[in-house]
């Protein structure tokens, strides 16, 4: 008896290990690209460029050293819709620097072979900076320059930086993160591609901030700088212009899309140009130009007078500069920085000025129509 339950126990087990193991499932896409995800946070190129077609791997290693120099806290994938061109979100942050995250879209290729997914393909809806080349980073005391320069070359964009956020911290207190981080491109067209423009909508725009560039609720700023644009300038204009990007940071928590532009632009400029020495004259030529030729502006400049490729752009800036000017001289720096605290959704331009100055914004064009005329006489 106790031989032939040994041999059935025996049968049975022998039974088992000649039953097939069943085929494991095909991973998921979003499985991949979580692994994926984890090989550039754990700067893993093997693991990295395991997930990718063999034909694109030259471009992906590529890419992977490019970004090798980045602090990323963070990096994670999103998948939107699968098939075999997915629509992706990636997500990451900067150490240090991003509370939360910058997103951009992709579009992947996707192949699957045994049971595993591979990437054959990536477009960026708009480029990233290592798409570009090798990132160099350097780190000021309240900066971080990411740049495909030499680092001693980027180095010089830190110090300004750092003076900008000094100069920011003065005007507007210290209730924002009072850091910035700067992207520096090679070219204007690299420049134009990381914000997924033209080239000529940027052409003599010395850099912009990407709080500017839509929503308010964009969670992480970004300086961009035109290298053509910004080597072209001073020492001074270097340090007017990321000064006014800093104050596009600082003032990012309580700009909403009824801030006016003639406010936001002007207030940067304003705190920019601030202990500067320019003149009038020196700061706004082409409405001094205008002005001296009988062309008076009848109203504030209005939103679709600062598209980057408007005819009267300059003046647009320059009248909102004087602007705020005005409100600074006439009211006080407190009061302008608690004006534009007070345009919020609710909130007119019109309501917050009779609020905070006691007069109305069709009174408040009077004045300034007189302000300009007077400056730039």
């Amino acid at each position: 008896m106790r031989r032939f339950l040994v041999t059935v126990a025996a049968c049975a087990l022998l039974a088992a290990g000649c039953t097939p193991t069943p085929p494991r499932a095909p991973e998921s896409v979003q499985h991949m690209l979580d692994r994926h995800a984890a090989a550039v946070l754990h700067h893993d190129e093997p693991a990295f460029l395991a997930d990718v077609a063999p034909s694109l791997q030259p471009v992906q290693r590529q890419v992977f050293q490019n970004l090798a120099e980045v602090p990323l806290a963070s990096w994670s994938y999103r998948l939107e819709s699968s098939g075999s061109a997915a629509r992706v979100q990636l997500r990451y942050r900067v150490k240090g620097y991003d509370a939360d995250p910058v997103t951009t879209d992709l579009s992947l290729g996707l192949t699957r072979n045994g049971g595993r997914w591979r990437i054959t393909s990536e477009q960026h809806t708009a480029a990233q900076l290592w798409d570009q080349g090798k990132v160099h980073v350097v780190r000021g005391t309240h900066s971080l320059v990411l740049g495909l320069g030499t680092p001693a070359s980027l180095a010089a964009y830190a110090a300004d930086a750092d003076r900008a956020v000094a100069a920011v911290r003065r005007v507007w207190g210290d209730r924002w993160a009072r850091r910035v981080v700067l992207e520096v491109p090679g070219t204007l067209d690299q420049m134009a591609a990381l914000l997924n423009a033209s080239s000529a909508a940027y052409r003599g725009i010395a850099a912009v901030t990407t709080a500017e560039l839509g929503s308010p609720a964009v969670p992480a700023d970004r300086v961009i700088v035109n290298p053509e644009a910004f080597g072209e300038l001073s020492g001074l204009g270097r340090q007017v212009v990321l000064t006014h990007e800093a104050t596009h940071v600082a003032t990012r928590a309580f700009t909403t899309s009824a801030t006016p532009l003639w406010l936001s632009e002007g207030a940067a400029d304003w705190t920019g140009y601030l202990g500067m020495g320019r003149t009038p004259h020196q700061v706004a030529p082409e409405l001094a130009r205008d002005v001296a030729a009988g062309k008076l502006p009848r109203n504030l400049p209005s939103n679709t007078d600062f598209g980057t490729t408007a005819a009267g752009l300059a003046q647009a800036y320059e009248g909102g500069w004087l602007a705020c000017r005005l409100i600074a001289d006439q009211w006080g720096s407190a009061k302008l920085t608690a004006l534009y605290r007070g345009v919020n959704d609710r909130t007119t331009a019109d309501t917050a000025m009779r609020r905070t100055l006691g007069v109305s914004l069709v009174e408040f064009t009077a004045r300034w129509r007189a302000y300009v005329q007077k400056e730039l006489a």
